[in-house]
């Protein structure tokens, strides 16, 4: 959660004109909504905090944490079979990504959206703010997709970029969406920080008819609850709210000071912080108590299914691909996996096709059938004369009583540039030793193979012995393994396979001249890499 202004009395008209939410008539019961595991919670709260540790304590925007948590979040709603579309801000701190996942079922025309921001700030790891909140609806997204309810309105989940900074993610996403598209959004719910120490029930009250949903949920279990004060127009929610659409979320408290009546009501300690490590280091995995963050979370579920799930209406299924991007150069493969699921009533033949393919480019799957609930592999072929540019490619899955789609983005185009600089000649004594550093930049994948030329005078009858030192330390043996003859003489070329890791920095060439017998002639080398 981040600190600014308040919006006026104005915009909160306009969401509450716009903002009557009701369930539809065919809805089920919000009682029908599953429990969410809260070791799952704590799982992906686990995960984020490992994430923060390796990359410098902290997951902010601009910063190698908050990609990294961007990667975990993603592929774990792609292995769910969720549209999944990586936003690229480009008004965000180091043009970080949105996560936007669309669950493939319900009315298109009417979008429940949960949201929540996925970067901390630079001082701590944020598994409070906003670990918390973003570990919390992946798990309800991830529940929705093991549950497969049919769906009266479509459910769509983002993760927000660099919102400590001014509510950048969101602002540019509700500012990309053409006015048509944000009409189909019928609420926004959001939740910033449902974990603090010394938490309060905070819910949001700017739309009557949506806190009336949260608040039956804490009534069935015997919470009172107030609005959230503390958070308005400080959190992602502001965004929507400013474009007209109705808004709703939770939140346990941030900086504020908890009174003596709200420890009456909630318990913990009077004239405390609700969060005592907001915006510090100290926001770690033991800042978050189990308490508000399980019932929370369950409360994200009662919402959720009250709001959107349906009785069912037949067999249907969902359709997803894992990666749903990819980048070649013109000659090469890629392969996708293409998974689906079942979504209500019985699994269904599928058959897989695909579309918008660049010209000399084909595509395969195997199988090319499957039953709702398998999955394939998709093979995408280029030729050389593919011409670079990116393509949208759509794969359809045609069922006997449903289609359904999955886009996969396909860039054709230079993938690594690698350059390095060597000019020097080194003398090589009999039983000596050459360090040649080599100087190596590297953009793109970088994934091909290191070749090594070596051309000389070798006057002895010693061997002599190659191997190449990465960057990372990693040590490499020039093939052929053993040794080079001293009776070969010209130009050697040898090969050495590195990795993504490997491939930028300073390298080291060594030439090991062994089992020398002469009166030690100099032996001159150039070295070429």
């Amino acid at each position: 959660m981040k600190w600014g202004k308040r919006l006026g009395a104005a915009v909160v008209g306009m969401a509450a004109v716009l903002g009557v939410v009701t369930a539809p008539a065919q809805a089920v019961t919000a009682a029908a909504a599953p429990d969410i595991s809260l070791a799952n919670v704590k799982a992906h709260l686990s995960a984020l905090q490992t994430i923060a540790n390796q990359n410098g304590g902290n997951r902010a925007a601009g910063r190698p944490g908050y990609p990294a948590s961007v990667s975990y979040v993603a592929q774990k709603l792609r292995d769910a079979g969720y549209n999944v579309t990586l936003q690229s801000c480009t008004s965000c701190a180091g043009s970080n990504q949105n996560i936007i996942a669309e669950w493939p079922q319900g009315d298109a025309n009417q979008v429940i959206m949960l949201g929540a921001h996925l970067d901390s700030v630079s001082a701590g790891p944020g598994i409070n703010d906003n670990g918390s909140g973003s570990a919390s609806i992946l798990e309800v997204a991830l529940t929705l997709a093991r549950e497969n309810p049919a769906m009266a309105k479509r459910v769509r989940f983002g993760w927000w970029a660099d919102e400590e900074s001014g509510l950048r993610g969101s602002r540019f996403y509700v500012n990309s969406l053409p006015q048509t598209e944000r009409t189909k959004i019928k609420t926004y719910l959001n939740f910033d920080m449902i974990g603090s120490d010394n938490w309060g029930y905070f819910v949001y009250d700017d739309v009557a008819s949506v806190k009336a949903v949260f608040d039956e949920y804490f009534r069935t279990i015997g919470i009172q609850t107030e609005g959230d004060t503390e958070g308005d127009g400080r959190s992602d929610h502001a965004s929507f709210k400013s474009a007209g659409i109705p808004v709703g979320g939770l939140a346990t408290g941030a900086g504020y000071t908890k009174s003596a009546a709200q420890q009456q009501k909630w318990g913990g300690t009077a004239g405390r912080p609700f969060d005592s490590c907001y915006h510090r280091a100290c926001d770690t995995l033991s800042n978050i108590p189990d308490t508000p963050l399980e019932k929370n979370s369950d409360a994200i579920a009662y919402a959720l299914w009250k709001l959107a799930v349906g009785t069912s209406t037949g067999p249907d299924f969902s359709l997803g691909l894992s990666p749903s991007s990819g980048t070649v150069q013109a000659g090469q493969s890629t392969t996708v996996t293409v998974n689906t699921a079942t979504t209500s009533g019985a699994a269904q033949a599928v058959s897989l096709s695909a579309s918008g393919l660049p010209a000399g480019a084909t595509a395969t799957f195997n199988p090319a059938s499957v039953q709702s609930g398998g999955s394939s592999t998709l093979t995408i072929a280029t030729s050389a004369s593919t011409p670079n540019g990116t393509s949208t490619i759509t794969v359809t899955g045609d069922g006997t009583s449903v289609d359904r789609t999955a886009q996969y983005t396909l860039t054709v185009g230079d993938v690594s540039v690698r350059t390095f600089t060597n000019g020097t000649d080194f003398a090589l004594n009999d039983y000596a030793t050459v360090n040649s550093p080599i100087t190596s930049s590297a953009t793109g994948a970088a994934t091909s193979p290191v070749k090594v030329s070596i051309t000389g005078t070798h006057t002895c009858s010693e061997d002599l012995r190659i191997s190449l030192k990465a960057p990372d330390g990693s040590t490499y043996s020039v093939k052929p393994t053993g040794s080079l003859p001293c009776t070969d003489l010209g130009t050697r070329t040898y090969s050495v396979p590195v990795t993504n890791e490997a491939a930028s920095g300073t390298w080291t060439l060594v030439l090991y001249d062994a089992y020398a017998q002469d009166t030690g002639t100099l032996d001159s080398w150039t070295i070429t890499v």
